[in-house]
């Protein structure tokens, strides 16, 4: 089983920092670089873009620093017996910087575990070790489909800009053929590398954001079902509801009393 050890979500310096351990951790580090960091890789100075992430060694050493300000990074220290040889199935090495092909997707699981590990459940460790698993298995499939994939590869930057756009947007509702005329193709093409990117459907993902953005203001604020459904996009409080409840089990009223 993975064991959490720390976990940062949105983790901002605003004046920067230096991290510098020379002889490791003593555990494995993943590091996902949300601003460009200045790295020492056995040895050599590199500079690490925005949206790429890597997987320290738990023996390694690791040092970088804000080569922009400010400095913004999602992280988490963890154990995992037989790690190196986990990864190397995954073919995901270790020490090593690469690029983060869905960098929503990394900041959702990460912020998931921040949370998680601030719970008391019976079934803390094991969800823990799931949101875990997850993260790096999906890297792993993002990581070799994008790039031994021409069609996905060659449209991949535009359709992550695209996504990241419309699911910062939640009270925007985009049509299909609003989305396929953007990236100047056909709806049906659209859908296809769509789905080949993300694994799901643009639609989907467009209300599976918006019923996630509606579960936060549900908990977090005192905004009203109504206020909410106009706030996620909504122009029908009941079509609100009916779609909440077939993603959640739920009615946002039953969501909001929970717990």
């Amino acid at each position: 089983m993975i064991t959490l050890k720390r976990c940062g979500s949105n983790v901002i310096h605003p004046e920067g920092m230096t991290i510098d351990r020379p002889e490791g951790s003593g555990d494995y580090v993943f590091v996902f670089f949300r601003s460009k960091m200045e790295l020492r890789l056995q040895t050599r100075s590199v500079y690490a873009e925005p949206n790429t992430y890597i997987i320290y060694n738990r023996n390694s050493h690791y040092f970088y620093r804000d080569a922009e300000l400010p400095l913004v990074h999602d992280w988490f220290h963890f154990e995992l017996e037989g790690a190196n040889a986990w990864f190397e199935r995954l073919k995901l090495p270790l020490d090593t910087l690469m690029k983060a092909h869905d960098p929503l997707y990394i900041t959702r699981k990460v912020n998931e575990l921040h949370w998680e590990n601030l719970q008391n459940g019976s079934f803390r460790q094991e969800i823990i070790d799931s949101i875990i698993r997850c993260l790096f298995m999906k890297l792993s499939d993002m990581r070799h489909y994008v790039e031994s994939s021409q069609p996905v590869s060659k449209y991949y930057d535009s359709f992550l800009n695209l996504r990241n756009e419309v699911l910062s947007s939640p009270s925007t509702w985009y049509s299909v053929e609003q989305l396929a005329e953007r990236m100047n193709m056909s709806p049906s093409y659209f859908q296809q590398i769509y789905k080949q990117i993300f694994g799901i459907p643009a639609v989907s993902d467009i209300i599976l954001n918006r019923v996630g953005h509606a579960s936060y203001l549900l908990k977090s604020t005192t905004y009203t079902v109504s206020q909410i459904s106009a706030h996620c996009g909504y122009e029908n409080d009941v079509h609100f509801m009916r779609q909440f409840k077939k993603f959640t089990g739920q009615t946002p009223s039953e969501y909001r009393g929970q717990g």
